[in-house]
Order: C-alpha cells, then structure tokens, then sequence
C-alpha cells in the first residue's frame, strides 16, 4: 500500500543517500521519526486547538506520551 506521505519519505531517503556522495549514512531512524513528528505534532494541536488531551487520544497515545514528544520538539 503506498500513500502519498510514504511516497515523500521513500524520496527523501532516496535523496539523503544520493546525497552521501560516498559517506557512511548515521542515525536514519532517528533523523527520520524527529522529521516527521514535529510537523505531525503542529498540526494535530492545531486541531485540537491546542487541547493536549483531545491531541493524545487523536493520536492514540497517553498525554504524558505527548507532552514529552512536545517538550522534545519544543512544542510547549
């Protein structure tokens, strides 16, 4: 199944390895969860007009699940 938010990555990925030019890759995992989350985090407090529990149970985790992602991201 591909989506178009699949799609991005899969390009962006592509692109950070062509752009290596030879350098051993780092972190990918990581780089890739903090580029998503940030922008995911944004726009569901968006919709949740910046209600922290409405935000977490969109988003299927605990509310101390979220303001940690928050603070990491430096939401809050």
């Amino acid at each position: 199944m591909s989506s178009e938010l699949g799609d991005c990555v899969r390009r962006n990925l592509n692109r950070y390895f062509r752009d290596l030019d030879g350098q051993a890759p780092h972190a990918i995992y990581g780089m890739v969860l903090k580029s998503v989350e940030g922008p995911m985090l944004e726009v569901v407090m968006k919709q949740a007009d910046g209600n922290q529990t409405v935000a977490a149970a969109m988003l299927g985790i605990s509310r101390g699940t979220l303001r940690r992602m928050l603070v990491d991201h430096e939401l809050l």
